[in-house]
């Protein structure tokens, strides 16, 4: 069972939104989810969500993507802001990026003999391949930021059945 890691730049709206529906859709279709990645539960889905950038360490998300994420039903406010690290890179089997610019600095960050794979989160969405930053716009970006997240989450989740990661 894999270990995921969304990752954005702050770790306030795009990754919790990510890790949040995510999680939720695992549940939903029985997958096991489990909160802790050590010791590795091979039989269990293991979720989290980090930033590149430190500016936001410790903070809820965005209240705009909170009550976007409420009102679909999906609860973050347990989710606090947190910095990718080093360790990541081996704690995680897959580490998905938001954008193209997330997927550089991480491929920056990247430890040599890191065993992660490290890949655009959209790559499991049909049409588009980023998902847009919406902190700078209105209410409506974090919508569509769920729109995206929830195929592209359906998908991927599509990809682990088929693998028979499923139990």
């Amino acid at each position: 069972m894999p270990r995921v890691l969304f990752v954005c730049l702050g770790n306030i709206c795009r990754s919790p939104t990510a890790e949040a529906v995510f999680r939720q859709r695992a549940q939903m279709r029985n997958f096991s989810v489990h909160n802790n990645p050590n010791p590795r539960r091979p039989d269990e889905l293991y979720i989290d969500s980090c930033g590149t950038g430190d500016w936001h360490i410790g903070k809820a998300p965005d209240a705009r993507a909170l009550s976007a994420a409420q009102r679909r039903g999906y609860d973050m406010s347990s989710l606090r802001a947190r910095q990718v690290n080093a360790d990541d890179f081996f704690r995680f089997d897959f580490l998905l990026a938001m954008d193209n610019a997330n997927l550089r600095d991480l491929e920056a960050m990247r430890p040599q003999g890191s065993t992660a794979t490290v890949q655009l989160f959209l790559d499991f969405h049909p049409e588009t391949k980023e998902v847009p930053d919406p902190y700078y716009g209105g209410a409506d970006g974090f919508s569509h930021v769920l729109d995206l997240i929830e195929v592209a989450s359906d998908r991927l989740l599509d990809t682990l059945s088929d693998c028979g990661a499923q139990q």
